[in-house]
């Protein structure tokens, strides 16, 4: 039987390698996409609202003081 070398160029693994990211993070974005609806979907279902304190804006006097002198 012949032996059959192969010769693998670096710039192929680099490709084949930003390949494989691209699908893991865009695995990952989805599943982030799909966890996030479906969080809000069962939360509407059982009527759960988040409980957030809203803030009053605040206004800085000082600066209308310095404006009517």
């Amino acid at each position: 039987m012949e032996e059959i070398k192969l010769y693998i160029d670096p710039s192929v693994m680099s490709y084949t390698l930003q390949f494989v990211v691209a699908g893991v993070v865009t695995v990952g974005a989805i599943a982030g996409i799909i966890v996030r609806k479906a969080k809000k979907k069962i939360k509407k279902t059982l009527n759960i609202e988040e409980k957030k304190e809203v803030e009053d804006d605040i206004i800085d006097l000082s600066e209308q003081n310095k404006t009517e002198e």
